[in-house]
């Protein structure tokens, strides 16, 4: 698979109710898996197909995709036309996906497309979606190349949030408990954070962690700086990306427990 699989899993409570790029092809040229049986609902920049998805849930992914595709575009710099798969269960999701399960998944980034869940992607609010999709839609739109995983995932929660309006405090909410009650991360979350997928609290902080990491680079250096780090640890790693702005992980890492200190105390 040309993208790595985002795990981005349903973690916050909030969250819960009771690649594509301009160059990137249309969905005739990355055909739906399902032939005839697939329905298609196009929005004005995105392009959703289903296999036993209600019509009105695909209409609805292409609102919410063409709105992601906009919020991506405007930090990214260029256009993106979301390409978005609604399989009929998790199991279907799983098998497109290439993976053994995507339990908890409300959707994952796979091949230049966005990949539902549909059971757990209903149980999301409004603003989970969004969080979600745009989320998703960034992996594909931004790539990888070798990235540590604080950094792509902080940056697609960082695209995610942006415009979300959630405060700090409340997307943070598990991060903050732990603030608050004098636990502070000692280092930026790694591959290991990220893969404890049985420990749903200590997942939600690693995510936040991350994303807390970006927001305070694109808050202190701006967000163009960010983006331009991304780019520049895809090409080079993120060593020399971080020592073009004058740091290195260990001053990242100080600033960065001061900047959650600050926001989550």
């Amino acid at each position: 698979m040309s993208v790595r699989v985002s795990r981005r899993a349903v973690l916050a409570a909030l969250l819960l109710a009771g690649a594509a790029t301009a160059s990137a092809p249309d969905l005739a040229e990355v055909p739906a898996p399902w032939g005839d049986e697939a329905v298609v609902v196009r929005g004005r920049s995105s392009s959703v197909a289903g296999h036993h998805a209600p019509a009105e849930l695909l209409r609805d992914l292409a609102r919410r995709a063409d709105a992601a595709g906009r919020r991506v575009a405007g930090v990214l710099g260029r256009p993106v036309r979301p390409v978005v798969l609604v399989p009929g269960s998790a199991a279907e999701a799983a098998g497109l996906a290439g993976v053994a399960s995507v339990d908890g998944l409300a959707a994952v980034a796979d091949d230049g497309r966005v990949i539902v869940v549909p059971e757990f992607f209903a149980r999301l609010t409004a603003t989970g979606r969004d969080v979600v999709l745009t989320h998703e839609l960034t992996h594909v739109a931004a790539g990888t190349g070798g990235l540590p995983i604080w950094l792509y995932e902080g940056f697609a929660d960082y695209v995610a949030y942006r415009d979300a309006g959630l405060p700090v405090r409340v997307a943070a909410a598990e991060l903050a408990a732990e603030v608050r009650a004098g636990r502070m991360p000692r280092h930026l979350p790694g591959p290991a954070d990220f893969a404890l997928q049985g420990d749903g609290a200590r997942l939600a902080r690693a995510y936040q962690e991350a994303w807390l990491a970006c927001r305070f680079l694109a808050g202190n250096r701006g967000e163009r700086t960010l983006v331009r780090l991304y780019r520049e640890a895809q090409a080079g790693g993120v060593d020399g990306a971080l020592a073009s702005l004058g740091l290195s992980t260990g001053m990242l890492t100080e600033r960065w427990r001061a900047y959650m200190r600050d926001q989550l105390a």
